[in-house]
């Protein structure tokens, strides 16, 4: 993979099912990232099937070449205090090669500009607290720490 310039054009475009085997690599190393064991074949089904049964939307960016450098994933979901939908930006990532192009900064104005767009009240995103880069980003976007509340989540299986 070429490494974009600052002044290559980095190119946002909402994924259809034929990217599924494009994104799978991405969507493996942004597994791992969180410390999760490679499977690139497991990140190929999972990406599949959310496209193919429409239960989230993917925003690949790419170089001038196609070359996909990063994704975000959107799922749909609702705030009963607001009475709203939103989404939730569950998965965001940017190869380590592609970062500091404008690849990142792209795909979120491009997740929000989505969701205004499709009329949805606002976006929630979770991310390591160790993670300063990316929230240091998302904050430069205008993206606010939520200080209310705080998260909480049960193992269902396993």
């Amino acid at each position: 993979m070429t490494t974009p310039s600052s002044s290559s054009p980095v190119l946002i475009r909402r994924a259809q099912l034929s990217d599924s085997t494009a994104i799978a690599p991405l969507f493996d190393a942004y597994r791992q990232f969180y410390e999760q064991a490679p499977d690139l074949a497991g990140a190929q089904r999972f990406i599949h099937a959310r496209l193919s049964q429409q239960e989230s939307v993917i925003l690949v960016a790419s170089d001038s070449a196609g070359v996909l450098l990063g994704f975000c994933q959107l799922y749909p979901s609702f705030c009963s205090v607001e009475a709203q939908p939103i989404y939730t930006l569950y998965d965001f990532f940017v190869s380590p090669q592609a970062r500091r192009c404008g690849a990142g900064r792209a795909l979120l104005q491009a997740a929000h500009e989505h969701a205004a767009r499709e009329g949805y009240a606002r976006m929630d995103l979770t991310t390591a607290r160790d993670n300063l880069a990316a929230q240091a980003l998302y904050e430069s976007l205008g993206w606010v720490q939520d200080r209310v509340f705080l998260s909480y989540n049960l193992r269902v299986k396993g």
